[in-house]
């Protein structure tokens, strides 16, 4: 007698749509087994897509087949689109039952597999549903660049957006707060360029917006915080963007600064990348570097017999450096000391670094001047382009791809010219109550948290410090301190007080505590 286990497939668009309801397949099955005499086994009920046989009850199944855990000799669904809806898929899965010794069976559709004939059948069974499965998939596929194409997101909000309706009744996506500023803060922050990105990320997170690496980099290099969306390339179609009926989160001109810095164009500007926390006893984590080896010193604590802990810094490799940490941390408190403004003198300072500040801004009028040279040539370009294709010498889909590549140019750079000019503030009226701040430095760091020591110390020593024990050397130190340290020697030395000549000792004058980076 023949043992049949019946294999019941829905999902839930079907039962809705076509009634393969889970309770009238298996009425429909029990029904053809009582009039053919045929034992009925399992009943498997498999809620899943048909697009594989990745399925769970299936697996199940098979599994128990494959070990001869089941008597079963037959497996029965109502039609070929219950068992499969991919072609491919289901012939293979065919030969392996039959290898087993399972015959399978649609009974609305049935087929003797035997008779050769019979196969173009089984053919046309599988091919309906698959080819019904790609035409809804292309149908939607198509629906969703339409929608894309008329500014409207598709899908669930990216983070900093929540999925809502507009008065018509609408998909569309609005701000959400404050996981939205978060999300500006973060890209004003990599704009900056100081700290690196996962840095930044994990600041976010304890602000409190919980995002991954992987959903943080997606999301700073998404167009959709600036109000556009990205319609992918399709067929003869290119990549292109579209204005999104959603209002962004950033401008323009910030996204392309923060990609900008991805992509290393301004990656010269980041002074230093050292870990924004780092336990108290620690504060130069990140900074100290093993003498010997060259090697990063990290920190670590170790328990006395007593019960107390001494805290090191220590190298990670074998030449076994190690340092206690109110050593190190005493003698960056002295190196501070170099570059502490004398009160008496603060207009020397001011001068000094009122010639370097009109000096960098004056590079701004000759970096502006190749952007409006390189717009010119762009709109040159396009001009040529589009004489080529009245003459008949350019296809218009090149003369598209030209015209489009070169206005994205002129935008990006219109926006760099617009940053400039809005760069044109003066700073200068505030350099005098900063340079009074520096006279109190090193008084200042002693009360600081650890976060702000690395702040400052990461300002004046871009370079990482090179520790010996008893003084620390590093192959750079920040322009501005070294101009500081370089009028306090010349005050010191010039015992007669005769007028000075600043700008011969900038080239000249070097803390005894910097050495050219070949001799670190």
């Amino acid at each position: 007698m023949k043992i049949a286990d019946l294999y019941i497939r829905v999902s839930t668009d079907e039962q809705a749509d076509k009634g393969y309801s889970q309770r009238y397949q298996e009425e429909v099955l029990r029904k053809y087994c009582e009039f053919q005499n045929i034992q009925v086994g399992r009943v498997i009920f498999e809620d899943y897509s048909a697009r594989t046989f990745d399925r769970p009850e299936w697996q199940k199944l098979l599994a128990q087949i494959r070990k001869r855990r089941t008597s079963t000799n037959m497996i029965l669904f109502t039609k070929w689109d219950r068992f499969s809806r991919n072609t491919g898929d289901a012939y293979l899965m065919i030969s392996t039952l039959t290898k087993l010794g399972i015959d399978i069976q649609a009974i609305e559709q049935p087929l003797d597999l035997s008779i050769p004939e019979q196969k173009m059948m089984l053919a046309f069974y599988l091919a309906a549903p698959e080819v019904e499965n790609d035409r809804r998939a292309l149908n939607t596929l198509q629906g969703m660049r339409r929608a894309k194409k008329e500014g409207r997101y598709m899908g669930t909000a990216p983070i900093g957006y929540i999925n809502t309706r507009d008065e018509y009744g609408n998909k569309i996506i609005a701000r959400k707060e404050p996981q939205a500023s978060l999300v500006k803060w973060a890209f004003e922050k990599i704009a900056e360029d100081q700290l690196a990105a996962d840095q930044i990320r994990k600041l976010v997170n304890k602000k409190g917006l919980s995002i991954s690496r992987g959903q943080f980099w997606y999301m700073i290099r998404n167009p959709i915080y600036y109000g556009k969306i990205k319609i992918k390339a399709f067929k003869e179609e290119e990549e292109h963007l579209v204005e999104g009926k959603h209002e962004g989160i950033i401008s323009e001109v910030l996204f392309n600064d923060v990609q900008d810095v991805l992509e290393g164009r301004k990656r010269k500007k980041r002074k230093r990348t050292v870990k924004v926390i780092s336990h108290e006893k620690f504060p130069l984590r990140g900074f100290l570097v093993c003498h010997k080896c060259g090697r990063p010193l990290t920190g670590s604590a170790s328990k006395s017999s007593k019960g107390g802990y001494y805290h090191y810094y220590h190298c990670l490799s074998s030449c076994g450096v190690r340092f206690r940490t109110e050593v190190a941390n005493k003698a960056v408190r002295k190196e501070l000391f170099k570059y502490k403004a004398q009160e008496n003198i603060l207009d020397i300072y001011k001068d000094c670094i009122r010639d370097v500040y009109c000096e960098l801004t004056s590079s701004s009028h000759k970096t502006k001047k190749q952007y409006i040279e390189e717009i010119e040539r762009l709109e040159k370009m396009i001009s040529k382009a589009r004489n080529l294709l009245i003459e008949g010498s350019m296809e218009a889909d090149d003369f598209a791809a030209v015209k489009r590549e070169s206005q994205e140019k002129i935008k990006k750079l219109e926006n760099k010219l617009t940053t400039l000019n809005e760069q044109k503030s003066n700073h200068l009226p505030k350099l005098k109550q900063t340079l009074q701040s520096v006279c109190q430095l090193v008084n200042i760091y002693d009360t600081l948290e650890v976060k702000e020591k690395r702040q400052v110390v990461g300002s004046i020593f871009p370079q990482k410090l090179v520790f010996d024990g008893q003084k620390c050397r590093t192959p750079y130190v920040n322009q501005i301190a070294l101009y500081i340290y370089t009028v306090n020697q010349s005050v010191t030395e010039n015992k007669n007080r005769k007028k000075i000549d600043f700008s011969r000792f900038f080239n000249e004058v070097v803390p005894t505590g910097i050495e050219p980076v070949s001799k670190v």
